[in-house]
């Protein structure tokens, strides 16, 4: 005889099956806008609880049409992964077992499973096998993590001990970073006590890489504790900084370098694109997404760090109500900010498992040539201008010319998402206004890219016809 329980759980696989069986017929955009939806929600303090079944049916009733279709296999939005059905079942499951992974004696299956997860992702990106790994929400909570230890061991070498003293009074640490790195960068320095006006910006080319002749000038301007930040992966152009030329210039000055490979780190698992990649195992630190490119679902995260004991100072800690550590265990929260937390590696662990690294390797490879098969269809038709060399996943465009430009392109931008055939954003590269359009998803075929190109040449044609 089903329970309460079997019942309120049957029905939310059913709705979420329900969900990932359909998204593909549905638009790829949201139906329903925020202020409609929060009127559906808004109300005061619910006096009395209700039963869960109710309240699950409210949820799916009031706020299906107000997702964003993320797993849509013509989603462009973003970089964005599907959430392969692997890691969302075993996501399920970390909610059901309730697992606060902090330490490895009170939850020691998800402490070990995170440990081999560990491995596997140092073995897939083809790392030091010694680093460690944080497993964090995001890219920018990772930078933020590598970025602390960078900054306890650049001090450390000058004598400063950062997690004691603080930074008042610190010896000044010059950061280094290419003019188009992604935002989130800032707000990581931020978090760690890096103000934006402290940062030294480097001259980048036309696809956003640093050039190497601007490090060399930057590096010869003063000396002290020191980091340099590099890409892998701009997030308009999907390029590499050169890191065979940064890295040893910077190792030479004494600089710790960190790699935001939030997407683009995961060209290393793959033949066809790991040149693109060459040189960054010399770094010190890497941080990227599982829920990007691996498509584990949100939110996960991983700061990579070669010296382990740095990583360790920068974020351990301790009381005295916490399991005693041994001395031989990986303890998961002694890599990352929190103490209470996901058991993350759990879905990252049966994402890898599903996958394989055949899988992996093929979906980066089979994305990239998607990427330039979406770029090759719009060049093609007159206007419409793709303004960088795609050599990954990303691919900006710009529709018309002149000071008319940029109305026209988010003029196609909003048709486009209004007729819902695929989703694209807008984004600011260079002084232009682009259509940036992310491949990244493990459901995305080439019949996908092909319908989303004749929608958004459809929808260009439609603009310019007013």
């Amino acid at each position: 005889m089903a329970t309460d329980l079997d019942r309120l759980f049957s029905t939310a696989a059913a709705a979420a099956s329900a969900f990932r069986d359909s998204v593909g017929a549905l638009s790829a955009a949201p139906e329903a806008g925020f202020d409609e939806i929060l009127a559906r929600f808004e109300t005061p303090v619910p006096e009395q609880g209700t039963k869960p079944e109710a309240v699950l049916s409210e949820l799916l009733e009031k706020a299906s049409d107000g997702l964003m279709k993320s797993t849509h296999p013509r989603f462009f939005g973003w970089v964005i992964g599907a959430s392969h059905p692997a890691g969302v079942a075993a996501d399920f499951m970390v909610s059901a077992w309730g697992q606060n992974a902090a330490f490895h004696s009170p939850t020691p299956a998800a402490a070990a499973i995170e440990q081999v997860a560990e491995g596997w992702l140092l073995d897939l990106l083809d790392l030091p096998r010694t680093a460690s790994v944080g497993f964090v929400t995001c890219a920018t909570v990772a930078n933020a993590v590598a970025l602390s230890a960078a900054r306890s061991r650049v001090l450390a070498n000058v004598g400063w001990d950062v997690e004691a003293d603080g930074l008042f009074g610190a010896p000044p640490v010059r950061v280094l970073i290419g003019e188009d790195a992604h935002s989130s960068l800032f707000s990581s320095l931020q978090m760690i006590g890096f103000g934006a006006r402290r940062v030294e910006t480097l001259a980048t080319d036309a696809q956003g890489r640093i050039k190497p002749a601007a490090l060399e000038a930057a590096l010869k301007a003063g000396e002290g504790p020191m980091v340099l930040i590099l890409g892998a992966g701009q997030i308009n152009t999907g390029d590499f900084d050169p890191f065979a030329d940064l890295i040893p210039q910077a190792k030479a000055k004494g600089a710790w370098v960190h790699v935001d490979g939030a997407f683009g780190l995961w060209a290393r698992a793959t033949p066809t694109h790991w040149h693109l990649t060459e040189g960054v195992e010399q770094a010190d630190s890497w941080a990227t997404d599982g829920h990007k490119y691996l498509q584990v679902p949100y939110d996960c995260g991983f700061a990579i760090v070669a010296d382990r004991a740095a990583h360790l100072k920068a974020m351990t800690q301790w009381a005295s109500y916490l399991p005693t550590m041994s001395g031989g265990e990986r303890v998961p929260s002694a890599f990352v900010p929190e103490l209470s937390r996901r058991a993350r590696g759990i879905p990252v662990w049966a994402t890898i498992k599903a996958l394989g690294r055949d899988g992996i390797a093929d979906l980066v490879s089979r994305t990239a040539t998607l990427s330039q098969r979406m770029a090759a269809r719009l060049a093609a038709e007159p206007g419409i201008s793709v303004l960088n060399t795609v050599v990954l996943n990303q691919v900006s465009v710009a529709f018309g010319t002149g000071n008319e430009a940029r109305a026209l392109t988010e003029q196609v931008i909003a048709a486009v998402q209004a007729e819902g055939t695929c989703f694209a954003g807008g984004s600011l590269w260079h002084d232009r206004w682009v259509m940036r359009i992310s491949v990244s998803s493990q459901l995305t075929r080439a019949a996908d890219i092909d319908r989303s190109a004749d929608a958004i040449i459809a929808a260009w044609r439609a603009v310019q016809r007013g």
